[in-house]
């Protein structure tokens, strides 16, 4: 049947369990998002509103109807509410629920939830006091929170392994995983976690008698308790007034614990809201009455507290009533109504396997009942020497359980490391290769750079020499022009003079005949004359006039080119601008600039005639050629590697280029470059060596 008790721990385990269960499911389909039948009876069957077999029944429908969920991860979410559902509900559905949990959880290996049905059966087995079997399930769980880094999982199952240390005396145990609780949680900043944590660090300081200590542990989570939210403060408040009161109480400093509990019991509407809680004040503050002497209000609150406890069935709390009974009508010289509350305290207490209470209560059977004193020393050592061998089996069944999960904990560390080491090995030569690969395509692509570099620094060479000959053919030209002309001035000319001289100094004979043939020679040396100076003229003009070699080579480019495709070509240059005097860096470029434009328009435009013009403005030389082909759509067209080396070469001259063609309209290719003559070149050059020179004789 289910109690009242019942309801409530219900309703404090739901939400106890309410922050382990959340997000659980995130994994699990969309399906899930709006309530089905399954989900409703679960609801329905933790109504703590409904009769204890309408939930029974609502949790065994959900129960069935689980079972016959096709997809693995929604029939296990459906499980694990179902195991917390059924959890002080019916214990033989929950464990056939958790049991199925368990083993599908570890079939589609869902370690989250593996984990939660652990931790639910741990608390199933704490309610019911099997410790060991309780210990072992939170410690399964506490592993695989470990793993998932689950710090505020793992942090409450530690916290839960504290309190089961505690019971069994097993303080330092309790203590240790404490610490590790307090440790993940302070990383998280769970007030709530953290106070409940201190508040129990402090009871087992005061389990070991270090009382000052316990209050320190307590003063740390008052800190943490004042950060909660108001509505949760006062219950929390009450446990710790409580504790504080325990912890003078044990210490045998009765007045100050007395302040303690009256708080607690003073809290407002306390006995309705929680009459355990005021039932329990009541009577460490009565017991601590009568221990500084104020028998007769003692008394009142001891019996007070009693009917409380009888009233609502509290076992635990009874039995205590009675022992603090017991000793104040012991004190009081009572000793009837003193030995009939040690009677039912030890019956209880032996009842609730409430070990140190049956001890405590024998101790006072000697003093109620002298005669028989040595039979109950008797029972009380072998008692106490059974206790102390099953706290011995105890502690170390529990050691066991702690060493089987440090063990797996380091062989999962040792195996992390070995897995950390492996894939660093891994990294490491996956680096190596990618850095080797590196190594030999950067030395690859140097050598074709240089490859490159070499490559134009011949070509250039090449050009420079091909513009060099042509210079010395025209210079040699020039030379044997005006040797001819010099020679026709100087050697004919002056031969011819001398003759018409002599001629004219024959023309003194007077015979008329002599006279007309001297006059006919004559006449004929000076058309002769005149002849030779016209010729040694216009070849002396011709031996200053300018020859370009630069202009004589796109000459020869285009006629080359457009002579072998058949096409007409038109040419027209600057006659004003010296083209020879260009640095060389600047011919070369531009030179196979026209000669890739030219080279595009035979073998992509269909072209018949193309219009090569060279000008020179402000000092920007601009070279323009347009073709009369087929065009193309500038915009979409790709561009090769011809376009490609354009684009290099006119930015080696710091200029720029454009295409602009449309179908059927012909292209249009248009460079700019800064004009550089040799003459600004050398001086730049100059100029760095003399600044080199002088940063050296400054450096020196």
């Amino acid at each position: 049947m289910v109690t009242k008790k019942h309801i409530v721990l219900i309703s404090l385990l739901l939400l106890f369990f309410s922050c382990k269960k959340e997000n659980q499911s995130t994994h699990l389909n969309s399906e899930l998002l709006s309530p089905d039948s399954t989900q409703v009876w679960i609801k329905n069957g933790t109504d703590a509103n409904l009769p204890s077999k309408a939930q029974k029944d609502f949790l065994q429908k959900a129960y069935e109807s689980a079972t016959g969920e096709p997809n693995d991860s929604i029939r296990l979410k459906y499980y694990s509410d179902l195991s917390l559902a059924n959890l002080l509900i019916d214990s033989l559905n929950f464990r056939k629920v958790n049991n199925s949990g368990l083993a599908l959880s570890e079939e589609i290996k869902d370690s989250s939830i593996l984990a939660a049905l652990h931790w639910d059966l741990g608390y199933f087995y704490q309610y019911n006091f099997i410790k060991d079997s309780a210990y072992y399930q939170y410690a399964q769980a506490e592993k695989i929170y470990t793993a998932l880094n689950d710090k505020s999982r793992r942090s409450q199952v530690l916290y839960r392994m504290s309190l089961i240390q505690k019971d069994i005396k097993d303080f330092t145990g309790a203590e240790i995983n404490l610490i590790k609780a307090i440790e993940l949680l302070q990383t998280e900043e769970n007030n709530e976690q953290l106070f409940l944590c201190y508040n129990l660090w402090g009871t087992l300081a005061k389990n070991l008698n270090e009382f000052e200590l316990s209050r320190d542990y307590f003063s740390k989570a008052t800190e943490y308790l004042n950060k909660l939210p108001k509505e949760s403060i006062n219950k929390k408040q009450n446990i710790l007034n409580n504790n504080i009161g325990n912890s003078y109480k044990e210490q045998g400093d009765y007045l100050k614990a007395i302040p303690y509990f009256e708080k607690v019991v003073g809290t407002d509407s306390l006995l309705i809201k929680n009459p355990k809680s005021y039932a329990l004040a009541l009577d460490n503050l009565a017991y601590s009455q009568f221990k500084t002497g104020k028998m007769k209000i003692s008394e009142a609150n001891l019996k007070e507290a009693l009917q409380i406890n009888i009233q609502e069935n509290y076992l635990d709390q009874i039995a205590m009533s009675r022992y603090h009974l017991a000793e104040y009508f012991l004190a009081e010289r009572d000793t009837s109504l003193a030995m009939d509350n040690a009677q039912v305290a030890l019956e209880i207490a032996k009842e609730g396997n409430d070990n140190q209470l049956v001890l405590e209560t024998l101790k006072l059977y000697p003093l109620l009942d002298p005669e028989n004193a040595p039979s109950y020393l008797k029972e009380y050592l072998v008692l106490n020497d059974s206790l102390q061998e099953e706290d011995r089996k105890i502690r170390n069944k529990f050691a066991r359980i702690r060493f089987e999960t440090d063990e797996f904990k380091a062989e999962n560390q040792l195996l992390a490391r070995q897995r950390q080491l492996w894939i660093g090995i891994a990294i490491g030569l996956f680096l190596l290769a990618i850095s080797f690969l590196i190594i030999i395509s950067q030395r690859a692509k140097n050598r074709k750079l240089r490859f490159q570099q070499q490559q134009q620094q011949a070509n250039q060479e090449i050009f420079n020499l091909m513009l060099a000959q042509n210079q010395k053919l025209e210079e040699g030209k020039q030379s044997e022009q005006k040797r001819i002309s010099e020679e026709l001035h100087d050697g004919i000319l002056g031969e011819m003079n001398g003759i018409r001289m002599m001629l004219l100094g024959l023309n003194k004979k007077i015979d008329d005949n002599a006279i007309s043939m001297r006059g006919a020679a004559i006449e004929k040396l000076q058309g002769v004359q005149e002849e030779i100076r016209t010729i040694s003229h216009q070849l002396n003009d011709a031996s200053y006039q300018k020859f370009h070699n630069f202009i004589i080579s796109i000459e020869d480019l285009l006629r080359n080119i457009c002579e072998t495709a058949n096409l007409e070509y038109h040419f027209n240059y600057d006659e004003g601008l010296d083209w020879d005097a260009l640095s060389g860096d600047i011919k070369i470029n531009l030179y196979r600039v026209i000669q890739e434009s030219l080279q595009n328009s035979i073998k992509h435009a269909a072209a018949t005639a193309i219009y090569v013009e060279m000008d020179s403005t402000d000092g920007i030389i601009k070279i323009t050629l347009k073709d009369n082909g087929r065009g193309f759509n500038a915009k979409k067209g790709k561009k090769g590697i011809g376009h490609k080396n354009i684009t290099s070469r006119v930015n080696k001259l710091n200029g720029d280029w454009s295409l602009e063609s449309k179908p059927g309209k012909g292209t249009l290719v248009t460079v700019q470059v800064p004009y550089i003559s040799k003459e600004s070149e050398s001086v730049s050059q100059i100029n760095g060596k003399e600044k080199f020179k002088t940063v050296e004789k400054t450096s020196s």
